[in-house]
């Protein structure tokens, strides 16, 4: 396992790092799992900044990524993307999960973030596959470290044991 990527099961609201991700939905409108988690967590501010992200660009498209600031979380920024929704891989959904972690991990470089944390994206009410959606979520990480020296460190937390076994195992495999 790489030094610059860290495993953790817990909430992700939790976390002080730079920017926790946000597994958001399309009007950023705060929801179930962890974008109600975050949102509750993050206090009002997180509603009217996302409310202005709302009013200037219609919302997140699937795979696109957003920031604001953190709100009442440790972390100082939010790194909102929306996920697609699992409709049996005939919709572009690797694609689209592999841009919300580019996209995600684009914003942090260009703001000179140093930590990020990352939750499941899109396992959830979303459905993917659990297994693939962590094999794209660590090879999209892994990637993006060989070639940005930027982010010291990223996190992905699972809050269920599952996610985290999962993570683990693949971790292990790609040392």
């Amino acid at each position: 396992m790489s030094k610059k990527i860290t495993l953790l099961k817990g909430d992700i609201a939790t976390l002080k790092v730079d920017a926790v991700v946000n597994a958001a939905n399309n009007m950023l409108a705060g929801g179930g799992g962890v974008d109600g988690a975050i949102h509750k967590a993050g206090g009002p501010l997180i509603a009217k900044y996302c409310s202005e992200i709302r009013r200037e660009t219609g919302g997140c498209k699937t795979g696109e990524a957003v920031l604001t600031l953190g709100g009442n979380l440790p972390s100082k920024y939010i790194i909102h993307t929306v996920g697609p929704v699992w409709k049996g891989g005939k919709f572009r959904e690797e694609e689209l999960l592999k841009n919300c972690y580019r996209n995600s991990l684009m914003l942090a470089k260009e703001h000179h973030m140093k930590s990020i944390a990352f939750p499941n994206i899109s396992t959830g009410v979303y459905g993917y596959p659990k297994e693939a959606a962590a094999e794209i979520a660590i090879e999209e990480v892994s990637n993006f470290l060989k070639n940005n020296k930027s982010l010291e460190n990223v996190i992905f937390i699972c809050f269920d044991r599952e996610n985290f076994d999962i993570y683990n195992k693949i971790l292990k495999r790609v040392k």
